[in-house]
């Protein structure tokens, strides 16, 4: 099942949007990275293989912070648990791939590359497959790492203030939160998340203070959610 010519330039094609977007975001993330004491070949190995934006981001903000290791991992665990609906909305498309290139193409999949694809995949006249959609990932992921890399090369002599680095964890969240699909359950969520991340702030919970709104605001959603289909169904709430 190697790939044609053709499948590699219609994933490169689909994916060169989003790896100009990480070439410019992961050169901050690699500087990160550096400035928590990463070199460029363990930067590269890191987002070869971890490749998270959002969960690399925190990871150096926290590691900066002087956040304990076991804080940092349950942190990137829970922002990372959204991979779980992207395998959900994927996995009927997967179903007839081979094992190895259904794995491969699970292990690569981020924020993106899961926009770029679905939207091929649900295309009937598209002709998109596993295959292509598993080249969208790796060149995504590819940028991403070489940007990283070079981030980390060249961030020490930029000397950019980690403050101004920081914000592009805070953007990335930004937008994904900007980008969802606006619903009560979501307005809720979102709510919840903001308020309880204030108070628990004020409160001195430091950096533990995400994670508890982060399970806050999930269970203020799964409330909300479970309330609305109740109302819909003629059920009390």
């Amino acid at each position: 099942m190697a790939p044609d010519r053709s499948d590699v330039r219609a994933a490169l094609l689909a994916a060169l949007p989003v790896m100009l977007g990480y070439i410019a975001i992961g050169i901050p993330c690699g500087a990160m990275a550096a400035e928590a004491g990463l070199s460029p070949v363990v930067a590269f190995v890191l987002s070869a293989t971890f490749y998270s934006g959002a969960g690399q981001f925190m990871m150096a903000s926290l590691a900066l912070a002087g956040t304990p290791a076991p804080l940092m991992a349950l942190s990137v665990s829970l922002v990372s648990t959204r991979q779980l609906l992207y395998s959900a909305a994927l996995a009927p498309y997967a179903r007839r791939a081979p094992r190895w290139l259904a794995a491969l193409f699970a292990a690569t999949v981020t924020d993106e590359s899961f926009g770029v694809n679905l939207a091929r995949f649900a295309d009937p006249a598209g002709g998109w497959d596993v295959g292509r959609a598993t080249a969208v990932n790796l060149a995504s992921m590819l940028s991403w790492a070489l940007a990283n890399a070079v981030g980390a090369a060249v961030g020490p002599a930029l000397d950019v203030p980690t403050a101004i680095m920081s914000f592009g964890m805070t953007s990335i969240f930004v937008c994904l939160l900007v980008t969802q699909r606006w619903t009560r359950v979501t307005v809720v969520v979102a709510a919840v998340s903001a308020a309880a991340v204030a108070v628990l702030k004020a409160l001195g919970a430091g950096s533990l203070a995400v994670v508890l709104a982060a399970v806050a605001g999930v269970g203020a959603g799964l409330v909300a959610g479970a309330a609305r289909r109740d109302a819909r169904g003629g059920e009390p709430s």
